[in-house]
């Protein structure tokens, strides 16, 4: 079956159930271009929340999908490949977390967690963030309590220099951001000597030094846009390149991978294709569900982060 013959059944079948299909800016470029909503986890954590549908149909990892679910508690959560799991979410199991947190419950931390985790760890947090808000929510963290930030060590430690105070760091970390290197920048920069380089703060520290600008996936479209720049090398997984070149038409995107290696690929993204799509929706499964008190209180440092990013 051609990609036209998909897409079609595929429309037919989110008319018929009354579906949404959100994306992620990482997904393939034929699921975003038929997605209603494509962005970011922020963005499509509130595009759940909004959207009047019977079914959600996320596309992206399964901590996304969870997280609509959390959101959505009425409505039935898809998601197009069961195994679209997440590095960084597995970096950071939640019997782990608790464990530390029992050991050291006399620091009384204050728990802030990165969107991507599990929602046995967010239900463990006192305040969710994602990469876009972080810096404005550590912002209006207790001043009396110390910070545990999990799962991303990468994230924290950029979001703790910009906020200028002190942070306990998970050892987690997005293993495709993890692949890029300090060596492969500087390459990439004496290749394009007029391009600006745009890098996600889940890169390491070397990375981050040598960005002329640090952000996240959401904000590199408007800040592409508005640059003066003509030409930029993006330093996160390549997903985003399609968006910018449909949103920020006449100035050139250059992703990190090599032309032999698809390095700067996230391999449980892209298990999403357009015919697990449309079985999805053919036989609404995979559906992802959770436990209706895990939900409660994963809820609450969702709902936290979502009133402090308004």
């Amino acid at each position: 079956m051609s990609n036209q013959d998909l897409i079609q059944e595929i429309q037919q079948l989110k008319k018929e159930r009354n579906a949404v299909i959100l994306a992620h800016s990482y997904q393939r470029p034929e699921i975003q271009d038929l997605a209603d909503f494509v962005g970011d986890s922020l963005a499509l954590a509130r595009k759940a929340q909004e959207a009047e549908c019977d079914v959600i149909v996320f596309c992206g990892v399964h901590f996304m999908a969870e997280t609509a679910c959390i959101l959505n508690p009425t409505r039935t959560v898809l998601l197009p490949d069961k195994e679209a799991a997440c590095s960084l979410e597995e970096s950071c199991p939640a019997e782990e977390l608790a464990a530390f947190l029992e050991e050291n419950k006399d620091k009384n931390y204050y728990v802030v967690a990165y969107i991507n985790c599990s929602i046995g760890v967010k239900a463990l947090a006192d305040v969710i963030v994602t990469s876009g808000n972080s810096q404005r929510i550590i912002e209006t963290a207790p001043a009396d309590r110390p910070i545990l930030f999990v799962p991303d060590r990468n994230l924290g430690a950029w979001t703790a220099r910009k906020v200028g105070r002190e942070m306990t760091l998970w050892n987690g970390a997005c293993h495709v951001h993890e692949r890029f290197t300090r060596d492969r920048v500087l390459e990439m920069r004496a290749q394009y000597p007029d391009a600006e380089v745009v890098c996600h703060p889940e890169c390491q520290e070397p990375i981050r030094l040598l960005a002329d600008h640090i952000c996240s996936t959401e904000k590199m479209i408007p800040y592409c846009r508005d640059s003066k720049a003509a030409r930029f090398i993006i330093v996160t997984e390549s997903g985003i390149l399609h968006r910018l070149r449909k949103l920020v038409p006449g100035k050139e995107f250059i992703g990190m991978g090599f032309e032999q290696c698809s390095c700067n690929e996230c391999e449980y993204m892209k298990l999403n294709t357009l015919e697990k799509l449309r079985n999805c929706l053919r036989d609404m499964e995979p559906e992802v569900r959770i436990e209706e008190d895990l939900r409660r209180r994963a809820e609450k440092p969702l709902q936290r982060m979502l009133d402090l990013s308004l």
